[in-house]
């Protein structure tokens, strides 16, 4: 994909008088990209910028052509999410229900035998009917994922989608991300998985300090960390 994605034009966001961005200016147009900083460096915030989450102070967004802060309704019909805790999206009391809410879209008749192939293909067969409360961390963040992409979007954000699982989980997880046909930003403290997408995105105290091949971004990243 040759034509940016995603893009920020002169952006800052300021909350309760805090800077969280300054002057924030960027092209995305990798189909897997990586944003790294420290917390509360901003990254998180430029990420929910992206599907209208998080509204700029000034500046400009555009995401797949569309404005978030206008049009808001229709960039979250094309932009996936991924939250970092998944009870922020796990709306309904068992994976079968959750599944079959996102895909209303789908004929009622063949809801069931979709939900069933889904379950299959994130590893969560014979979990439909169990409480999402009984579910394991992994199992919980691969069902917030099901949800999202059974949806087809044109574009998927996740905000730090492993930092709360167990390595195993947190890998599978991963894999799932870079292995999407769509562009993917995803927002990471695991630079193991930075270093594995096309482009990398630094923060450093709401600036965007770097942006380009993962290698020497991360580099920079360590030298700002030291």
């Amino acid at each position: 994909m040759t034509d940016a994605h995603i893009a920020f034009d002169d952006v800052s966001c300021v909350v309760d008088d805090v800077p969280i961005l300054r002057s924030v200016t960027a092209r995305l147009s990798a189909r897997r990209t990586a944003v790294i900083g420290a917390n509360g460096s901003g990254k998180s915030t430029f990420a929910r910028m992206m599907n209208g989450l998080r509204q700029p102070t000034s500046g400009s967004v555009r995401v797949l052509g569309l404005d978030p802060a206008a049009e808001g309704m229709r960039v979250r019909s094309r932009v996936g999410f991924v939250f970092t805790n998944p009870e922020a999206q796990i709306l309904l009391p068992t994976p079968a229900e959750d599944l079959a809410l996102s895909l209303g879209s789908v004929p009622r008749a063949m809801r069931a035998t979709r939900v069933e192939q889904i379950l299959e293909q994130y590893g969560l067969a014979g979990r439909g009917d169990q409480p999402v409360s009984e579910l394991s961390g992994g199992q919980r963040q691969l069902l917030a994922l099901a949800a999202v992409l059974c949806t087809d979007p044109q574009l998927v954000v996740a905000d730090e989608p492993t930092t709360l699982l167990d390595l195993r989980n947190a890998r599978r997880i991963a894999d799932l991300l870079l292995g999407l046909a769509v562009p993917t930003v995803i927002v990471t403290h695991d630079l193991d998985l930075a270093a594995r997408c096309d482009e990398a995105v630094l923060f450093d105290d709401g600036r965007l300090v770097a942006i380009g091949a993962p290698p020497g971004v991360i580099e920079m990243y360590r030298r700002l960390s030291a």
